[in-house]
């Protein structure tokens, strides 16, 4: 099956998707990421993630660049809650702009400026408030800092589109 790759960039939002001939587009149901969560490994759902997803054969990826927590003034808060809360709305802003939900998020890269576990909790529910049950993968990464000093946490996402 010939495939062709595209780039495309809306408003700081780097997207690479793999084309899929007409012929062979899926039904939405066909296109829906499973869990998995072996019983065999810690649970990790109450930490707000899974152990890994699978993507279905035949879906479209788009890669969400890292989104901070600032407004949409630019202003960022010395609050790393509020931060956090302000990223995940960004990230929800750059879903929307693709027609996607929170339920088709395969993956999450997290990126906490001087992590430590009091922050775990803030992660942790500001995640399932956002995707409920459908905990996507997830890999926290500590760093002394991100790429504007005031900055305190950021959120990238790897997508499936229907």
């Amino acid at each position: 099956m010939p495939r062709a790759a595209r780039h495309l960039l809306i408003g700081g939002l780097f997207i690479m998707t793999m084309g899929i001939a007409a012929a062979t587009a899926a039904n939405e149901s066909d296109l829906e990421l499973t869990i998995v969560n072996p019983k065999t490994l810690h649970d990790p759902s109450p930490n707000g993630y899974s152990t890994a997803v699978i993507v279905p054969a035949g879906a479209r990826v788009a890669y969400i660049s890292g989104q901070g927590g600032q407004d949409a003034t630019g202003a960022l808060s010395p609050n790393f809650a509020v931060q956090v809360r302000q990223a995940y709305a960004n990230l929800g802003a750059a879903l929307d702009a693709l027609g996607a939900r929170p339920d088709q998020v395969a993956k999450l890269t997290v990126f906490v400026v001087d992590h430590d576990m009091s922050k775990l909790g803030v992660l942790t529910q500001a995640v399932k408030d956002m995707f409920g049950e459908a905990l996507p993968a997830q890999t926290l990464i500590p760093v002394p800092k991100l790429a504007i000093d005031p900055m305190l946490f950021e959120v990238e996402a790897v997508v499936v589109l229907k």
